[in-house]
């Protein structure tokens, strides 16, 4: 594929998604197109999500009660994206709170090792996203799975969002290597996402789209003011933020 390939939409995107956003063995043959691909971040996310809704159903056929299946999601999706929104969510966490400068943010979220503000996230974040699994799984199998679904598609499209709204932070770094991402890609994805939402979702899918917005764009904005752009680390804890508003919406 040559580097300058602009197309909207290649088929061999979904796979480029899919070995940037997970663990998965997939073979995506080159990462030239980089940006390009986020259009296929949410199917990304409709792919990781539907593997973690599976062994939510599976538990529960199993007879587990539905704390227990939320656990097997939360499991299952840390494991199938290597816990890499995760540890994008702590080292924001860190960087964002931890430095006075905007150098010395980055800086802390370079740093392997974790901090206070990170843990306290994690924490924070694991704890909502396993209670409202929980109440979600409580009401049926699917409105777990529906949560599952939409949170992980939703989220996705919210990375991509934030990495068209915001100029990269750094000169380097994973983020950085993607390149510019084309706004045309993030509209794709973005109609992607809504329309599952609004598919699986009816009606509640609407507010679960209006409240990862706002999120996404609260995000956005103090990425902005902290460290002047947007990293690998805000585009995890994006997505991860992004997921806990989808469950909680569709909660209420």
């Amino acid at each position: 594929m040559a580097e300058n390939d602009t197309a909207l939409i290649r088929a061999s995107d979904i796979a480029l998604a899919l070995s940037l956003l997970s663990r998965l063995p997939v073979r995506c043959g080159s990462y030239a197109r980089g940006a390009h691909a986020a259009w296929a971040y949410p199917l990304a996310g409709l792919v990781i999500g539907g593997l973690a809704a599976l062994g939510g159903l599976v538990a529960q056929w199993c007879g587990l009660p539905a704390p227990l299946a939320a656990l097997v999601v939360l499991t299952l999706g840390i494991v199938t994206t290597g816990a890499m929104h995760e540890d994008g969510l702590a080292d924001s966490a860190d960087g964002l709170w931890g430095g006075w400068t905007q150098a010395r943010r980055l800086e802390i979220m370079r740093d392997s090792h974790i901090g206070s503000y990170g843990v306290i996230a994690l924490g924070l974040s694991l704890a909502a996203r396993g209670v409202a699994l929980w109440l979600l799984f409580s009401q049926s199998p699917a409105a777990g799975v529906t949560g599952v679904l939409v949170a992980a598609t939703l989220s996705r499209a919210a990375m991509a969002g934030v990495m068209a709204a915001l100029p990269h932070a750094r000169s380097d770094g994973l983020s950085h290597s993607q390149g510019p991402t084309p706004m045309g890609a993030v509209l794709l994805g973005l109609g992607l996402s809504i329309g599952v939402a609004l598919i699986l979702a009816g009606s509640a899918g609407l507010w679960a789209v209006l409240w990862a917005g706002l999120v996404t764009v609260a995000v956005t904005a103090l990425a902005q003011a902290k460290i002047g752009g947007q990293t690998g680390d805000i585009l995890g804890a994006t997505q991860q933020m992004a997921e806990i508003a989808v469950l909680v919406s569709l909660l209420v």
